[in-house]
């Protein structure tokens, strides 16, 4: 039985928990291997890891149609490198998610 992610609070907790900032420095070799997904600031990087951990390909989809998720591209990662950036990430075996720093509203 699977269970309604609106009720997922362990697992949001969980992912939560697991979610940290990282030099892109850190990220390079999963991004050799193709596994570093970029997240654009207007999604939840949590929301996002749980979505993808209950499989839900119909919302996934959807986003990667609207260019809201997608796997890092050569020059995103030429510039987080030339910035020496530093991003929010969360593992969803076998991907890496990422998300850049969102502004801060003043």
């Amino acid at each position: 039985m699977q269970t309604k992610p609106e009720n997922d609070t362990d697992l949001r907790l969980k992912v939560n928990s697991e979610t940290a900032r990282l030099p892109w420095s850190e990220l390079e070799k999963h991004f050799a291997q193709g596994n570093v997904v970029w997240v654009a600031n207007e999604l939840d990087l949590v929301e996002v890891a749980v979505r993808i951990s209950h499989d839900d390909k119909p919302t996934i989809v959807q986003w990667m149609a609207d260019c809201k998720v997608a796997k890092v591209s050569d020059q995103q990662a030429s510039s987080w490198q030339a910035a020496d950036a530093s991003l929010w990430a969360v593992v969803v075996s076998p991907f890496i998610l990422v998300q850049e720093e969102k502004p801060t509203r003043h």
